[in-house]
């Protein structure tokens, strides 16, 4: 889809800009990554994009959606190259906008490395990713003294649809564990804890985090299917597993509870 060609600009030397735009709120981009846009030629911006983030870029810089979202119409990653080095060698500053950062599950460094066989200098600009950000905005550490020294960030599942494998490692360690991409997924990864006896690992599903379409969802292992039904989760969603979520405040009901129970034992 094209939202806007504007006025016919002089053609610069072809380069490309590699931006992320961070979880989704427009204010959360990097001041970089808001300069780029404003330089920018052509940018051609994915799904997980908030369309406010545009508004960085200048009025007559063509704008194009390329979509990659599941269950959606989107362009191939092979397509999406052709069209960046296109648009660079016709156009010239083409900013490529990745929701999240371009290096954690973005395949940004297929796009640099497309870009590179054709000698077309190429940069890239980091974003907050949604794996850190989203549970922060939600006064959630991946990290805290005395719950998790470490973190893990994992993608739901692989290109081939199944489940990752690094998630068969992951639910056995004391780490905070933070999916991506794995909603559709949750039922398995909730098998997976269960058979490692943690039943009752705090859990966070957030939905659409830092934008006005956020929800929040928040349990244990053995509920969190059932709090996500309820609250009405869908994707774009991130999976919190560990202990670090039992500092949001919407934990303390569940910890009361097990203090009674522990009580009348």
């Amino acid at each position: 889809m094209l939202i806007n060609s504007g006025t016919k600009r002089e053609i610069r030397e072809p380069r490309i800009t590699l931006v992320g735009a961070g979880p989704g709120d427009p204010e959360l981009i990097t001041m970089k990554g808001a300069n780029a846009l404003k330089d920018a030629d052509v940018v051609l911006y994915d799904a997980l994009v908030n369309e406010k983030v545009l508004e960085y870029a200048a009025a007559d810089a063509i704008k194009v959606y390329v979509g990659k979202r599941s269950g959606e119409h989107s362009y191939s990653q092979e397509a999406i190259n052709k069209l960046m080095v296109d648009y660079a060698i016709n156009y010239g500053h083409v900013v490529r906008l990745k929701g999240g950062d371009p290096f954690v599950f973005g395949r940004g460094y297929e796009e640099l490395n497309f870009a590179a066989g054709y000698n077309i200098p190429a940069q890239m600009v980091p974003g907050l990713s949604s794996s850190i950000s989203v549970p922060g905005l939600q006064q959630i550490p991946v990290t805290h003294r005395g719950l998790s020294e470490s973190f893990w960030v994992v993608t739901g599942s692989t290109a081939s649809g199944a489940i990752s494998n690094d998630l068969y490692e992951a639910v056995r360690t004391k780490a905070t564990v933070v999916v991506l991409m794995g909603l559709n997924k949750l039922k398995e990864i909730v098998k997976l804890y269960k058979q490692e006896g943690k039943s009752n690992l705090p859990v966070a599903v957030i939905q659409s985090g830092s934008t006005e379409e956020e929800k929040l969802a928040i349990g244990i292992v053995d509920t969190i299917e059932e709090v996500v039904l309820e609250k009405g989760i869908g994707a774009p969603a991130i999976l919190v597993f560990g202990e670090v979520v039992s500092l949001h405040p919407q934990f303390q009901p569940i910890k009361d509870f097990f203090a009674a129970i522990k009580e009348e034992l």
